[in-house]
């Protein structure tokens, strides 16, 4: 029977890996309760090391008064996910592993650490100017559809795909890491506090009065240090 009475997060986790991976050879809580972030919707995340696992996957779980997200892996299979983080800059499984705390550990932790925080460190490889390019028109091509849509049902999807592709641009061309939901503005706010509260008052602006002003001077600010809006001349896999 699952223990329905929320405990402290440590002691939760703890008893978590002892009842369902008690020969594994590491674990590591990691997410919003070990940053101090946790809120009354937060869950436990736990990444657990097994041998005898033959490759990674997932799995939810209610115990301990907790919903809990376990990430599973062999002593190999994570490079594949260090990898995968890597190249899309949304380094999940490293930021666990850096910033977690040791439930259990058979000697393998303080390596798993170390290489998890050196690509933290190093940051995503920087975008081509190639890549800016063609970032820089599909943001001029969705800020064209914005300013100008008349119906306000298609223009507040329009605006949210923006603020996607604005916040990837000014996170990725200034050589950080990406995040989603929550993160996005962690991020940018970790970035550049002063550009992060601009970027949310011009999109608050919007959704109050939808006046579209200070988005629109938004993003061209963010384009202008990299040559502004893009359409003409442009061309993608075009072969002489």
């Amino acid at each position: 029977m699952q223990n329905n009475v929320r405990i402290e997060p440590l002691h939760a986790a703890r008893q978590f890996v002892e009842k369902y991976f008690p020969n594994c050879q590491a674990a590591v809580l990691a997410g919003s309760v070990v940053r101090g972030e946790a809120t009354s919707t937060s869950d436990l995340d736990i990444v657990v090391f097994d041998r005898e696992l033959k490759d990674s996957y997932r799995e939810s779980f209610v115990d301990f008064g907790w919903p809990i997200e376990v990430f599973l892996h062999n002593v190999t299979s994570y490079k594949k996910y260090f990898t995968m983080d890597y190249e899309r800059a949304r380094p999940s499984i490293q930021k666990m592993l850096a910033e977690g705390i040791v439930i259990k550990d058979d000697g393998i932790v303080d390596d798993l650490k170390k290489d998890a925080q050196e690509v933290l460190d190093n940051g995503p490889q920087r975008w081509t100017d190639q890549t800016i390019d063609s970032k820089r028109y599909f943001i001029t091509d969705v800020l064209d559809d914005f300013i100008g849509c008349s119906t306000i049902q298609e223009e507040l999807f329009i605006v949210n795909l923006l603020a996607e592709l604005v916040s990837e641009f000014i996170l990725r061309t200034n050589g950080k890491w990406l995040g989603t939901s929550k993160w996005v503005f962690r991020l940018l706010k970790a970035h550049d506090e002063q550009l992060a509260f601009q970027f949310f008052e011009a999109l608050n602006r919007y959704y109050e009065t939808k006046d579209k002003t200070q988005i629109i001077e938004f993003v061209d600010n963010v384009l202008q240090p990299y040559g502004g809006r893009l359409f003409e001349g442009f061309s993608m896999g075009k072969t002489t």
